[in-house]
């Protein structure tokens, strides 16, 4: 079977299905070819060794990768963004017919942008289109504040619908997303859920590792980890607020947090200005030095907004979470609450709810040491079940070859 993977995003950048997945289809007996642009994610600087140009091939693990123009930016200025997005897709619709073998399937990667591109190669080469939806548009561009006018959401709206009518195949990464497409008359059968996974070669959790970072202010502590993005969208002031009613309450807990983003400054410095010496923040680590940092959590905490958009939505930190095989806190409604709370994995507290969360910890801190090892070894054991990048190649694999009519 040839498939071809059409995606903005790809190797050296941060692409999470991208080389990895790529290679492992190739390595089931598939001819893989990738069309896709030249890397500038996520700074929106083109990437050391690269320049922007007419065409380029390389091949990648014995990958042929072709790379055509495109308008680098990643910033917050959503004309930028827009022509960045159009840049790609009208240079693939231009140039790819040209430069690839005939694909059985052709793999869209997330961007509803690529459709008409897409669909004007299927109708070159007759091949199947699946569509991989990690973020369901307009919700997501709406909810970013992206993108504001009303009427622009309204004909993005429809765009976007058409789109994943025409599609032969949408995957989804959650049974809400599948559920608000069947609201919008997408044919149920059309519609795969597959859950998206972790990178699992990265992680490598060693208990033993644990107490070669932990600090003096950590040395005995119940620490809750939290590790991600530090964003509007994760509401972190909620865990100041809980993390000012545990140091009275629960004063052997210690919560630490890890990462990047917009609010981590603002923060720490709130933080300090309240006295919450029971908060430790730690320096952003690449996730190959991230095994080291979930040895040391006694519980994971998971917490976004809540807003009807999240309930649909699982965050990429719930499935390294359950692979580590750490107890959970998850501060959610939806479908990332459901996953937990299906796999055994933790415990469950309303998000945006302070006392909420300091019941849950308390909960966790008062449980047997036995009984949390248990609850991180169901949510492992789930993951490999059912959210591994194996179970999610071979099921992939299947959509594909059914739908090239090549399935035995």
């Amino acid at each position: 079977m040839r498939i071809l993977f059409l995606t903005q995003w790809f190797q050296p950048e941060s692409s999470f299905k991208g080389l990895p997945f790529a290679k492992a289809l190739k390595d089931k007996g598939h001819e893989v070819e990738v069309l896709t642009g030249y890397p500038n994610y996520p700074g929106g600087e083109v990437c050391p060794g690269y320049r922007i140009r007419s065409y380029q091939l390389e091949v990648m693990d014995g990958i042929r990768v072709h790379r055509v123009p495109l308008y680098p930016s990643h910033d917050n200025s959503a004309i930028r963004r827009i022509v960045n997005y159009l840049s790609f897709s009208l240079s693939a619709f231009l140039m790819g017919p040209w430069l690839i073998k005939k694909p059985d399937v052709i793999y869209i990667y997330n961007l509803v942008t690529l459709a008409p591109t897409a669909f004007f190669l299927r109708l070159v080469f007759g091949s199947k289109v699946i569509v991989d939806i990690l973020d369901l548009w307009p919700d997501s561009v709406a909810s970013s504040n992206m993108l504001n006018n009303r009427v622009a959401l309204y004909v993005l709206n429809h765009i976007c619908n058409m789109a994943y009518r025409k599609a032969d195949k949408l995957v989804v990464p959650t049974l809400g997303i599948k559920r608000t497409l069947i609201s919008r008359d997408i044919q149920d059968n059309n519609i795969e859920v597959i859950y998206n996974w972790c990178d699992e070669a990265s992680i490598r959790v060693d208990t033993s590792e644990s107490k070669a970072i932990k600090s003096p202010d950590l040395a005995g502590k119940f620490v809750v980890l939290f590790a991600g993005a530090m964003g509007l969208a994760q509401g972190l002031d909620t865990v100041l607020a809980c993390a000012r009613i545990c140091k009275e309450m629960l004063p052997a807990v210690q919560f630490v947090l890890i990462g990047g983003g917009v609010e981590r400054q603002r923060l720490q410095k709130q933080s300090q200005e309240m006295g919450l010496y029971n908060i430790t923040f730690l320096p952003l680590r690449a996730m190959e030095a991230m095994g080291e940092v979930f040895a040391l959590a006694d519980a994971l905490l998971v917490h976004l907004k809540d807003d009807p958009l999240y309930r649909i939505t699982i965050p990429s930190k719930t499935q390294a979470y359950l692979y580590t095989g750490k107890p959970i806190i998850m501060a959610m409604r939806g479908d990332a609450a459901d996953l937990v709370q299906q796999a055994g994995a933790g415990v469950l507290c309303e998000p945006e709810n302070p006392d909420a969360m300091m019941k849950a910890i308390k909960s966790l801190y008062e449980m047997k040491p036995s009984k949390r090892q248990k609850m991180g070894e169901a949510g492992h054991f789930y993951y490999m079940d059912y959210l591994s990048f194996n179970q999610g190649v071979l099921k992939f694999e299947k959509i594909m070859m059914l739908l090239s009519g090549k399935a035995v």
